[in-house]
């Protein structure tokens, strides 16, 4: 059983694993089109004889984390056919996909498992939630001082305004899709269209991206950069009234909303969403910005699935040293002290899912309190979330 990586001539082998998967299909007219979006993908695949007996994508795109773009590897399209399950095939590719992406200097990784505690054998963990409201049409009551104008937009006219909000807007959170007009206009529209709120200035200040069918409106992303914004934008979804029964909102569990509104007591449900993790240790805490503090703290950190991140880490503000000589569970030229965590436990500190205390106090961290309480200290408090999905 080996790991190859597929040529264009099996894109479309590819294709028809994910539909056969995935329950879904192509209309014959489209496919030309979703074999060009694959010569972005890396794609590798399991053969048994002359059949394609599971694959695994690999997306390159980047993300916003601690202040800076680091690459990642987006993990899509993960299948296998039924006849060829439990040979261990999905756990091959797995760990093929970790060395590509560290050889490609991808330093994260992110997925939408099927399956959280199955992905997270393998050092991916979840990074974000989301906030869903549900809001009936008694309760879409107008607030707030009118202001500006709202326009809308479909995907033939995109416009550059869009993208500046969503930056600006994602810069507040830690893990969010760098997204370019492409992306926007492939992977975000759908068949949603975006109404944008711009202040008297004329500038943009908002939008929400949104779709109403059969008495119902969903909202996919509301992105407001400030009360002004969100104001409007809100009473822009009060004007459909008259045309909804219902108002479903996705938002970040970090968004403000509803509480501003005049009538806040809405049904609203948390959900776990993308899964992530640190592909490289040492080259991640090379790049990443630390608190500067004069303290010194050494992590230990355990990855069976990318070895190379296997090994002892000193965060000083001079710099990390890397202690990558093992005996056993120890480095052996470096200190016993220090914490002790799994790739999955530093990856959720690092993009900003959960505080050092928090996992410390669960048990997911082990080693003295006083040296948790530096990482904490160490860590800048960031906010995770992502909108998109691949």
């Amino acid at each position: 059983m080996s790991v190859s990586k597929l040529t264009e001539n099996e894109y479309l082998e590819a294709m028809k694993l994910s539909m056969y998967a995935f329950q879904y299909n192509v209309p014959e007219a489209d496919i030309p089109a979703r074999m060009e979006r694959l010569k972005n993908h890396a794609i590798f695949g399991i053969r048994e004889g002359e059949s394609l007996a599971a694959k695994l994508h690999i997306i390159p795109l980047k993300v916003h984390i601690n202040g800076f773009e680091w690459d990642m590897g987006g993990i899509a399209g993960v299948a296998t056919y039924p006849e060829f399950r439990r040979k261990g095939h999905v756990s091959s590719l797995i760990k093929h996909a970790l060395a590509e992406m560290n050889n490609k200097g991808q330093l994260f990784s992110f997925l939408h498992p099927f399956d959280i505690s199955f992905y997270r054998k393998y050092g991916w963990e979840i990074f974000t939630e989301y906030k869903k409201t549900l809001i009936k049409k008694i309760d879409l009551k107008m607030t707030g001082k009118p202001s500006g104008t709202i326009k809308r937009f479909t995907k033939n006219q995109h416009t550059l305004t869009i993208e500046k909000i969503y930056k600006e807007y994602m810069q507040r959170y830690s893990g969010g899709l760098v997204r370019d007009s492409y992306w926007w206009e492939n992977f975000v529209y759908s068949d949603c269209q975006i109404a944008v709120y711009f202040n008297d200035s004329g500038e943009g200040q908002g939008y929400i991206l949104f779709k109403v069918k059969d008495n119902k409106m969903d909202i996919e992303e509301f992105a407001a950069l400030n009360q002004e914004a969100r104001v409007n934008l809100w009473n822009f979804i009060c004007q459909h009234d008259s045309m909804v029964e219902e108002v479903k909102i996705i938002t970040s569990v970090h968004d403000p909303f509803p509480y501003y509104l005049y009538q806040p007591n809405l049904k609203m449900e948390v959900f776990p969403y993308f899964m992530g993790r640190i592909v490289n240790a040492g080259k991640c805490l090379g790049q990443y910005s630390f608190n500067e503090n004069s303290e010194n703290v050494f992590l230990h950190i355990e990855d069976p699935h990318a070895p190379w991140n296997n090994g002892s880490y000193l965060i000083a503000d001079e710099g990390v040293r890397v202690f990558k000589e093992k005996v056993g569970s120890q480095c052996t030229n470096a200190p016993a002290r220090g914490l002790h965590m799994s790739i999955n436990a530093f990856s959720a500190i690092i993009i900003g899912y959960k505080r050092p205390m928090e996992l410390y106090d669960l048990g997911e961290i082990k080693g003295p309190r006083n040296d948790a309480e530096i990482l904490e200290r160490k860590i800048p408090v960031q906010k995770s979330f992502f909108y998109d999905f691949f």
